[in-house]
């Protein structure tokens, strides 16, 4: 029994787990998650105001593109963000919708200057940049965010359009939908990872001497996007056929699905920091 536990001490993916677990208690990636889901909870709806004003702008469907984003979320979750959206859309001018979308994106930044500061915790960097260079580069990340969403249901809307017209070429329309079928849930998956992936990359305060590569981000990109989506769908399932969070919070159910969901949601962006950082510091030290 001894000999087999010391075999496992050598793999690599036992060590990686080791230290992945160390750097979980370390860095308090629980308490990370807590402080972070507050920042997000203050930042949802502020986002989505900014959202349905650019989308006033495009051809798109605002109610549309938000049904289309909640759509794997807990029922709980989409009547509340589907009532905002609804009283938004309903109640609100142009003029004052646009009002809101500037003070939206400077609330909703704050929602990832929380994550950043996470994700230096767990690459071990101290935040001494000063408050106008955290706030621009949360700013910055909050706008991309926003046409990361409007690029992929335009690329979603494109690509079923212009598909359809090549294949239908080559008498293959029939393929193309079942291709499809499948392409559109991954194509916004990947633009996910991509995000994920340059926010690992550039928003850590990084010493002047280090650089974070690219290609290092997609493990901890690709776990934070696949456990986002495995984790909705899993919780999705359970509050509607487990959960008693009606029962035991009557009118305000809603409201702790919500959080509990972006608890969980936090925790996942926190880890996905933690794993490329785990993977780094393992590399560095030829995985001793």
């Amino acid at each position: 029994m001894g000999n087999f536990i010391n075999r496992l001490k050598r793999k690599n993916s036992i060590k990686f787990i080791d230290q992945l677990a160390y750097r979980f208690s370390k860095n308090y990636v629980v308490g990370s998650g807590a402080q972070l889901t507050y920042f997000l909870i203050l930042s949802i709806f502020p986002f989505i105001i900014v959202l349905l004003n650019i989308l006033s702008y495009t051809p798109l469907a605002r109610e549309d593109v938000i049904a289309n984003m909640i759509q794997y979320l807990p029922y709980d979750i989409q009547l509340i963000i589907e009532g905002f959206v609804n009283d938004v859309v309903t109640s609100s001018s142009q003029g004052l919708l646009s009002i809101a979308a500037i003070g939206g994106i400077w609330t909703a930044s704050s929602g990832v200057k929380a994550i950043i500061r996470a994700i230096n915790s767990a690459y071990d960097y101290t935040e001494n940049r000063s408050f106008i260079k955290m706030k621009t580069i949360s700013i910055v990340f909050t706008i991309a965010l926003l046409f990361l969403v409007l690029i992929v249901f335009l690329t979603l809307i494109a690509g079923q359009i212009v598909g359809y017209m090549l294949f239908d070429i080559f008498g293959l329309g029939d393929f193309f939908s079942i291709l499809w079928s499948n392409l559109r849930f991954i194509i916004p998956m990947l633009f996910m990872i991509i995000f994920f992936a340059l926010l690992y990359k550039y928003s850590p305060n990084v010493k002047k001497n280090e650089k974070i590569k690219f290609i290092s981000t997609l493990p901890g990109a690709i776990f934070t996007t696949l456990g986002w989506v495995v984790t909705s769908l899993l919780f999705s399932y359970y509050v509607s056929n487990f959960g008693s969070y009606a029962i035991t919070y009557g009118s305000l159910g809603g409201v702790i699905v919500l959080l509990v969901w972006l608890f969980i949601s936090s925790i996942i962006i926190v880890l996905g920091g933690e794993i490329n950082a785990t993977l780094e510091d393992l590399r560095k030290h030829g995985y001793k």
